[in-house]
């Protein structure tokens, strides 16, 4: 039985065919490249993938495996003018930063973007679908992710970490209900790069569930659906892995790229503290930076009870103040709502060192950690919760 899988080569797409005899290539299929990296979609049989791999040019073959949203919880209007900057954009210190991100090209890869919202205003937001709904934002949590990183200030409320942002790409990868599969997070992400993301934010992890009950619904028995489940988890970390990898090895020649991606919301320290679940794809792989999520308390920031733990930095995530879908503000909560905040971090840290001449990813993720701080989360807190600590902006040009 043929199914969709990812390949990605080190070389450009016309490779010599390591198929002939093996396998034919389906008319079905889909290809993204930047200079020295490519990614194709194809219907295959698994046994023509030990053929496939023989090419020294292929990286990395994995499953297309259905993605999801990291679904947000706690989703509320906000009152017109009930605050002049959100407890996020403070909490990281965007409000005394001196830099806004002006000049830092910022990619959100997520359901699309309500490109009419006043949030946007004055933005070139350069938008690509790669699900087939074409653009636009009909579920809403993509606007949302979106203000939190380059918005502009709302009915007097300041919601952007970095407002100066003035060109974002849009990579619609996820449909009005949330879906998607890796396939097009891997094509959005080689896009991204190639129009000229310093920054890539993605709130998306993978949905094991709903691949099991995609397999068992074409006919697989439960348990071999869940072990072949487990093989394609293992194969796509390893491809986000080798993803990275060459993402950040081309930004040294040319623009870097930094991806930053949601650590997940399956925890559940609400109903026992040791209910805990580590970070899922793709925030897991090597060289992504994995957001964890921290909320409010009197004595001081929290791990969110739903955040996953393993997370290499964290940042606010509960009742998180946006831009909602079709105008105004709402509130959400997430490691959805925190990766944003690191890409807005990240984006000014970025600005910082280009102006310095030394903007690379190895400075911009040593900057990003560097200044994360444990000093004000609340007593007790979990290393492994929280990562280096909580972003923090520059405070000094």
């Amino acid at each position: 039985m043929k199914t969709r899988h990812i390949i990605l080569r080190s070389n450009s797409l016309a490779t010599r065919d390591v198929w002939r005899g093996a396998a034919t290539l389906q008319a079905n299929t889909a290809d993204a490249a930047v200079q020295g990296l490519a990614a194709e979609s194809r219907d295959i049989d698994r046994r023509s993938i030990p053929f496939l791999t023989r090419d020294s040019g292929v990286i990395a073959v994995a499953p297309a495996v259905p993605m999801r949203l990291v679904s947000p919880f706690d989703t509320s209007d906000v009152p017109v003018a009930a605050q002049t900057v959100t407890w996020g954009v403070h909490a990281v210190a965007a409000d005394t930063s001196p830099f806004t991100g002006e000049g830092i090209v910022v990619a959100v890869i997520d359901t699309g973007i309500d490109s009419g919202h006043p949030a946007f205003a004055g933005v070139d937001l350069v938008q690509r679908d790669f699900t087939g709904e074409g653009n636009g934002d009909q579920h809403g949590h993509g606007t949302h992710c979106a203000g939190t990183i380059f918005g502009r200030a709302v009915n007097g409320t300041r919601i952007g970490v970095a407002p100066g942002v003035n060109r974002a790409l849009i990579g619609k990868v996820l449909d009005s209900g949330g879906g998607g599969s890796s396939d097009h997070i891997v094509e959005a992400i080689l896009w991204a790069v190639e129009e000229g993301a310093h920054i890539i934010s993605m709130s998306i992890g993978m949905d094991f569930g709903g691949y099991v009950k995609q397999l068992i619904d074409g006919g697989m028995p439960a348990e071999l659906a869940t072990s072949r489940a487990l093989e394609g988890y293992r194969t796509n970390t390893r491809l986000f892995d080798s993803l990275s990898e060459h993402v950040r090895a081309r930004g040294l020649q040319t623009h870097p790229t930094l991806i930053i991606a949601a650590a997940g919301n399956e925890s559940r320290r609400d109903q026992d503290p040791d209910f805990e679940v580590a970070v899922s794809p793709p925030a897991i792989a090597e060289g992504v930076v994995s957001v964890a999520a921290l909320g409010e308390s009197p004595a001081g920031y929290d791990t969110a009870p739903f955040s996953n733990t393993g997370a290499n930095v964290s940042a606010p995530g509960v009742a998180i103040v946006s831009a909602k879908l079709g105008g105004g503000l709402q509130t959400m909560s997430g490691t959805s709502m925190a990766t944003p905040h690191v890409a807005g971090v990240a984006a000014l840290w970025a600005q910082q060192l280009a102006e310095r001449n030394a903007l690379n990813v190895f400075n911009l993720i040593g900057r990003l950690a560097g200044s994360a701080t444990s000093n004000h989360l609340k007593q007790g807190f979990d290393p492994f919760d929280v990562g280096a600590g909580l972003v923090q902006c520059p405070q000094s040009v």
